[in-house]
């Protein structure tokens, strides 16, 4: 039997199988942040594919934290109705779907008159220049940020939540020590430097509730000395289980402008498993796994959970219908 298409509790949600489309920003957000007639006709596509779980791309939870000019945000009660149209063409097709929320630090492009925040003055590279420091009131106006986007979620009609603490963004600024040299409470020790996270995951909990499901997506790797390993970052997840976390997603890089030496199909496995084994909860492995044979021995060795994969759905929305499994992930 395909272990793939096995189903998988997620929290309080059952999963009709282990295939997760993982979120990949589609650069079609209004000038407002609001998603367009783009995005309702993108997922329902992809959620008509057979994938268990859809996770809507980085959303923005403040003006000053999109990635793009272009992304999508939930940090206006306006853009609610817009979302909803996405959770209602996913849902009728029986599929959950989860929306990620983000916020991305000294990598956001903010608009005019909207400072570039980080926990510490270190740029990201030349292009997007010095950020200015987080004071105490700008970390809680974050804190409360991810809290008001997190109502707007529930209102809109999903079904979890995955807090983007990867690909060198605000929350993985705040975790890395190669981001973070603050010298207050936020800072230098790990358990410092995972309290900015704490404080986001305590209010997203509050906003939502106990059952909610919460995902978090790390970067396991700074892929250079003294950055972030596996080891750290599932420290970091042990210190924040009290939060009941439904699982990691588990990614790595993006801190510096530096990849990994290669990237070849399922180069981020060990992560995934070390993250697994050391915090004991459920893993989202992504990177590459595009593979049938893969994809089982990954599931069948217990090194995750459930996989994620991007790029071929864009491709092909139905690249992961029942089907059509025995083409689409054959060797």
């Amino acid at each position: 039997m395909s272990l793939a298409f096995t189903p998988f509790e997620l929290g309080p949600l059952r999963l009709k199988n282990r295939l997760v489309m993982a979120p990949m920003q589609q650069y079609r957000g209004a000038s407002d942040a609001s998603a367009t007639a783009y995005h309702p006709f993108h997922y329902g596509r992809c959620a008509e594919g057979g994938v268990g779980l859809i996770i809507v791309e980085s959303t923005a939870v403040a003006p000053e934290g999109r990635l793009f000019k272009d992304d999508i945000g939930i940090f206006d009660d306006a853009h609610i109705d817009s979302l909803r149209r996405v959770t209602d063409a996913v849902h009728a097709h029986g599929v959950p779907v989860f929306i990620q929320l983000s916020h991305g630090g000294r990598k956001s492009n903010p608009p005019a008159g909207m400072s570039r925040l980080a926990p510490s003055a270190l740029a990201f590279d030349a292009a997007y220049g010095v950020p200015d420091v987080m004071g105490k009131e700008a970390i809680q106006h974050a804190v409360r940020a991810f809290a008001a986007a997190a109502r707007r979620a529930v209102a809109a009609g999903f079904d979890g939540i995955e807090l983007h603490a990867a690909h060198g963004y605000l929350i993985h600024q705040f975790l890395s020590p190669l981001s973070n040299r603050r010298e207050d409470g936020y800072g230098g020790a790990l358990k410092h430097r995972v309290r900015f996270i704490d404080e986001v995951l305590a209010g997203i909990r509050e906003a939502v509730g106990t059952a909610f499901p919460i995902t978090l997506r790390v970067s396991a790797s700074d892929y250079v000395p003294n950055g972030l390993t596996p080891e750290v970052v599932a420290a970091a997840v042990c210190e924040l289980k009290h939060h009941a976390l439904a699982a990691v997603h588990v990614s790595s890089g993006g801190l510096l402008p530096v990849g990994p030496e290669s990237a070849h199909p399922g180069y981020q496995i060990g992560y995934a498993h070390a993250i697994r084994q050391a915090a004991a909860l459920p893993v989202i492995a992504v990177g590459g796994l595009h593979r049938r044979s893969l994809i089982e021995q990954v599931l069948a060795a217990g090194q995750a959970d459930l996989v994620a994969i991007g790029r071929p759905i864009l491709e092909r929305p139905d690249f992961m219908t029942d089907k059509l499994a025995s083409v689409a992930f054959e060797d």
